[in-house]
């Protein structure tokens, strides 16, 4: 069995999940760039289902390979060298750039937003996805003296700059950007990665948290044009926190009653490691968690 990415996954354009959010805010019938496209698991939504003509910059090779037949083309760049932007340009400019939970990878984001900027056309937008810092589950682990880095979520190993709305919000007004649209993705901390962390922590200090406005804000996704008065647009700490999902209907099939019944039962309770093995032992089996 072909073995998967460390960053592909399924994506249902019909949930609230980043991506599904970031699929829908690119639209349809674009040029789209989008850096840091990884195995590919964004670009084909986005070329199946969007319709969109996607040319992608990507440095890993074994994610090169399965991104590539989703792409126009593919540039094999590093993102952390600020001459990456000279190749894609031979082409033009681009009426969207999509950077997924990419941009906190980076050692200078603020500088990569800036020189998108000059990548998009006269119309364009850009559309990212970026994971809070300030969410309830990462306070709970500093309150422990862990900063619990992962192999993937909130504290990815290899992540390098981390925000909280505020620094959302100047991140893109530095850039010259004016938010026209942004979301929230909810999860509480029982249904995250730091699910083990979040059970040792005393009540009092879960109580406290409760009060953290943005504090089951788990990722924000944002789309934003150019602008020469970003301060315009939308502010960040101004918007509503959605409330977390409601119990699925009785409606709901077998199939996705038992997945919400994995997700908000059990999978809090289990390790990293077997929170893995359980989703590719279901993913043969075709079920998405």
């Amino acid at each position: 069995m072909e073995q998967r990415h460390k960053y592909e996954y399924h994506v249902d354009p019909n949930t609230q999940t980043a991506a599904a959010k970031v699929v829908r805010m690119v639209g349809s019938d674009k040029q789209v760039l989008e850096i840091g496209a990884g195995p590919g698991s964004i670009t084909r939504l986005i070329k199946e289902n969007n319709h969109c003509q996607v040319t992608a910059i990507e440095l890993d090779e074994k994610a090169i390979e399965k991104l590539t037949p989703f792409c126009e083309r593919v540039y094999k760049c590093d993102l952390n060298d600020i001459a990456w932007a000279s190749d894609v340009t031979k082409e033009g400019k681009f009426q969207v750039v999509v950077a997924a939970d990419v941009l906190e990878h980076l050692f200078n984001p603020w500088a990569t937003l800036t020189t998108i900027r000059d990548i998009l056309d006269e119309d364009g937008y850009v559309v990212v996805s970026l994971p809070h810092i300030g969410h309830n589950a990462v306070i709970a682990c500093l309150a422990n003296e862990d900063f619990a880095y992962q192999e993937w979520g909130l504290l990815d190993k290899t992540h390098i700059r981390f925000f909280g709305i505020r620094n959302i919000q100047r991140l893109f007004n530095d850039a010259g950007f004016k938010i026209i649209e942004a979301e929230f993705v909810v999860k509480p901390p029982e249904q995250t990665e730091f699910a083990d962390y979040w059970r040792r922590t005393p009540w009092k200090l879960k109580h406290s948290l409760t009060n953290n406005r943005f504090g089951l804000v788990y990722q924000v996704v944002v789309k934003a044009t150019p602008h020469d008065e970003p301060q315009k647009g939308l502010n960040l700490s101004a918007l509503p926190v959605p409330q977390t999902s409601s119990p699925i209907p009785p409606s709901t099939s077998l199939k996705k009653r038992l997945v919400y019944h994995l997700k908000t039962l059990l999978l809090p309770y289990m390790s990293l490691e077997a929170r893995t093995r359980l989703g590719h032992f279901l993913h043969r089996l075709g079920i998405k968690l």
